[in-house]
């Protein structure tokens, strides 16, 4: 698939540049507009295709009986803010005069993302209403909240019965160029309005530049910038990443958080961004369907239909167990690495409010644990498919978990807290959370801890039997700091054998477990991300060859990728030579934690 993006808009277009089928079309704010798409040219040959960020570069020709062109077709479609602009220049290269008819078939249908992927409609659905002229065709529906969508598609020059025909002069050329404008009504005021302007590309790309010695790394590099300002999307606080295209260009808190962690002081606006956007959302009363709580940090904001009318409960959705402890620790990562408090006194209130609600969440023990209410995820944490949390005998692990990173993120808070604290001049309630923290960290050693398999259990179930098996979990740990010194080479060598490490990036689940499935999303498959939180748990403990490796081998798992994205995972099979990695069919690329992942490797192993 081709996937092109600039602000909310992007395309998922077939291979071959068309629009029409298997989830292809124009989408926005979770709505694919255009449905079809597709250019009649005639007997033409595609003899060229070439797609980047925003922009896909087609060259067609037709060739007479000598193989030789006779005319040549130059395609360039653009993905705007609000829209396509698809550009067509015709050339007659031959010596004789030429006749070419060219169509372009258009349709929309305004369909809800969750009703694509559940292949289904609303019951009963709403009529779309379509005008056309020569000049333009508009297709408007209204949604069953009253939200009116608007596409307007206009012609350069005006269609003749549905068509263009042309009579070019040996040498001549001729343009067509055809855009598709998107518009709303009676969508909230604070989802439209005031909205910042996303960084210009080229700044973008220069205030991340850096001179690498090795050119492979600096092209996985300037590609991983490049996803990152791909996947920008534009709100009130400043630039936010989207998760991944092309099915979560959306606001999710858990990615961004991680994401902002990783990207560097150069992108401090992101990051300000990221922390604003999810305080002004964060949640304020208790909402069993939305899993939202005074305190609590969102999970993602999806804003199609369905969402907007609660048919499913993402407009607003809170199911996450681990998105308010990482809000903790980004604003304190911000605050450590630029030196903006400013920032920390601005957020005061939600980071308190936050704070309060993960000390409530603590067991006994000190441990966060969840259990979904139903409407939304099963499983809460990072590996958020309900598969993903199996005993070593495969049976799976009873709710509530206590996720083994999630207790690394709480400790990794509580730490932030206490320096926030100190920051405010509270030296009573900074002593209190530098307390909780290091409890939480013994309680956790004592645990989780498993001297037979040399790591820890990825969680502990209701009856806190804890999960022996070989997992990716504990290098987050190593991030967070929770792991003892002493411990931390031994834990470091289990990560790095053969059934956890594949040479591309640790498997989410050992070779060797009974759910190990090497083509799964969480059952030992590889995600650059989660394999770059390894890396700077790495660097954290001063195993500075080791960070080189990391570093390395997602640079070369972003070589050998389409464009050079890393993508939201890949396949869980050990690398081998002459071997390409294995792709997993539905991961989004680009993806915004994978490409933040490589931009931290890169300054980590760079010693920045």
């Amino acid at each position: 698939m081709i996937k092109l993006k600039e602000g909310d808009t992007y395309v998922v277009a077939l291979e071959t540049g068309e629009i029409g089928g298997t989830g292809s079309g124009l989408y926005q704010r979770d709505t694919r507009w255009l449905s079809v798409w597709r250019w009649d040219l005639g007997a033409a040959s595609r003899l060229a295709s070439q797609s980047s960020g925003d922009e896909l570069f087609q060259y067609f020709a037709h060739v007479n009986s000598h193989k030789a062109q006779i005319i040549g077709i130059e395609r360039q479609l653009r993905v705007l803010g609000d829209g396509v602009n698809d550009h067509l220049l015709i050339t007659n290269t031959s010596l004789d005069d030429q006749t070419l008819t060219i169509r372009l078939d258009q349709e929309a249908d305004f369909r809800d993302v969750f009703m694509i992927w559940a292949q289904k409609d609303l019951d009963p659905a709403t009529p779309i209403v379509e005008v056309q002229t020569p000049s333009t065709r508009t297709f408007t529906r209204r949604a069953s909240d009253g939200v009116v969508s608007t596409l307007e598609i206009a012609f350069t020059p005006p269609v003749q019965d549905g068509a263009w025909t042309l009579e070019l002069a040996p040498g001549e050329s001729r343009e067509i160029r055809v855009t598709a404008h998107i518009s709303h009504s009676g969508l909230p005021i604070e989802d439209t309005a005031n909205r910042v302007s996303l960084p210009d590309k080229a700044d973008f790309l220069a205030r991340n530049a850096l001179a690498l010695q090795s050119p492979d790394w600096q092209t996985a590099y300037d590609q991983a910038v490049k996803d990152l300002r791909t996947l920008l999307l534009p709100t009130r606080f400043g630039p936010y990443p989207a998760a991944g295209l092309p099915n979560f260009v959306n606001f999710f808190g858990r990615d961004a958080l991680i994401t902002s962690m990783m990207i560097g002081p150069q992108n401090a606006d992101i990051s300000r961004s990221i922390l604003r956007f999810l305080a002004h959302h964060q949640g304020t009363q208790i909402d069993p369907f939305r899993e939202e709580e005074p305190g609590k940090i969102l999970h993602e904001i999806r804003r199609g239909e369905l969402s907007r009318t609660n048919i499913v409960p993402f407009g607003r959705y809170y199911g996450s167990v681990d998105s308010t402890a990482l809000f903790i620790m980004a604003l304190g990562h911000y605050v450590q690495e630029t030196g903006d408090t400013a920032l920390a006194v601005e957020l005061q209130d939600n980071w308190t409010k936050a704070l309060a609600w993960l000390v409530n969440c603590q067991t006994a023990e000190g441990l966060i644990r969840f259990k979904p209410s139903g409407s939304g995820l099963t499983v809460q944490s990072w590996k958020d498919s309900h598969d993903s949390m199996n005993h070593a005998d495969g049976s799976p692990a009873a709710a509530p978990l206590a996720v083994a990173e999630v207790q690394g993120y709480a400790y990794a808070a509580f730490i932030a807290a206490s320096d926030l604290f100190s920051l405010a001049g509270d030296s009573e309630n900074a002593g209190v959370y530098k307390e909780r923290a290091g409890r939480l960290r013994d309680n956790f050693h004592t645990l989780f801890w498993l001297p037979d398999l040399n790591t820890y259990a990825m969680a502990l179930d209701a009856e806190d039997r804890p999960l022996l098996v070989h997992s990716s979990d504990p290098g987050h740990l190593l991030w967070c700091g929770i792991v003892p010194d002493d411990i931390a080479p031994i834990l470091v060598a289990s990560l790095f054998q053969p059934e956890c490490w594949t040479g591309w990036g640790l498997r989410t689940l050992g070779s060797g477990e009974k759910r190990y499935n090497p083509v799964s999303y969480h059952n030992g498959s590889v995600w650059p991300h989660d394999t770059a939180l390894f890396g700077a748990g790495l660097a954290r403990y001063g195993f500075k060859d080791e960070v080189q490796l990391v570093a390395q081998s997602l640079v070369s798992l972003a070589l050998n990728m389409p464009g050079n994205s890393l993508p939201e995972l890949v396949a869980g099979f050990a690398r081998t030579p002459n071997k390409p990695p294995i792709a997993y069919t539905h991961a989004c690329a680009p993806q915004s934690w994978a490409a933040a992942g490589l931009i931290m490797m890169t300054r980590l192993a760079s010693g920045l």
